[in-house]
């Protein structure tokens, strides 16, 4: 077993709040073309729009509007309004301004690794919403590096801890999504580490990989810490 030196840390839902705000947009979106269609349509539409969109736009925000702008005009047949216009994109400002929320444990886990090991926030989205809600977590000095990248996957994962590490093989990824970050960071070489969060995006959905012997659930981030010493010694 290689000895553990790197931790990967996911930002939105594993530090703070993140798919709460897209699910009150999409119910205010839905209420802005009730008349075109019950909530469940509207957003099964925004969802074919934010897949098919995710190549040219990628995940964040800024995206998510433009699909819901796309899937207003789909739906009214071109004829949805200039106000309506005008609301989707006040509704993706606010999402952009709104608070950062952090979530149970996640300052005092980061806090108690920091120092011990070499932690890297490894997000993807919009590069300023990201920096954005990094400066207001009061977290980003606990880190010693930050890679917002486009997407997630092994080759990513190979590379970050390469150049933050000694290698996937002593690295460890710790995430709310099995899809970009457990499921791709054991097959990198590393620990994957699932902490889920009661939201989770339909595009972030995957099996978890129970049979892999790197994969780990805790219930929530207070219990990193003592996992992280077990699989530490066990090193």
């Amino acid at each position: 077993m290689s000895a553990l030196t790197t931790i990967g840390f996911d930002a939105d839902d594993t530090l703070w709040q993140n798919e709460q705000f897209f699910r009150m947009t999409e119910k205010r979106f839905a209420e802005m073309l009730a008349d075109h269609g019950d909530h469940e349509h509207i957003a099964a539409r925004l969802l074919e729009a934010e897949r098919r969109n995710l190549a040219l736009y990628g995940f964040g925000i800024k995206g998510f509007t433009l699909s819901m702008i796309e899937t207003a005009v789909e739906i009214t047949g071109g004829e949805v309004s200039g106000s309506i216009i005008g609301e989707i994109l006040a509704a993706g400002r606010e999402m952009l301004g709104h608070p950062i929320e952090p979530l149970p444990h996640a300052r005092e886990t980061v806090e108690k690794l920091a120092g011990s090991y070499h932690l890297v926030l490894i997000t993807k989205g919009d590069l300023f919403d990201q920096e954005r809600k990094l400066a207001q977590s009061g977290m980003g000095d606990l880190f010693d590096a930050v890679e917002i990248v486009s997407d997630k996957s092994a080759a990513t994962y190979a590379r970050i801890f390469s150049r933050h590490g000694r290698g996937p093989q002593n690295s460890m990824m710790v995430g709310n999504s099995l899809k970009s970050d457990v499921v791709p960071a054991i097959e990198a070489g590393g620990w994957g580490i699932h902490v889920p969060h009661e939201l989770t995006w339909a595009v972030e959905h995957a099996e978890a990989p129970v049979a892999a012997p790197r994969f780990r659930q805790i219930a929530d981030l207070g219990e990193l810490p003592s996992l992280v010493e077990t699989i530490a010694k066990a090193g």
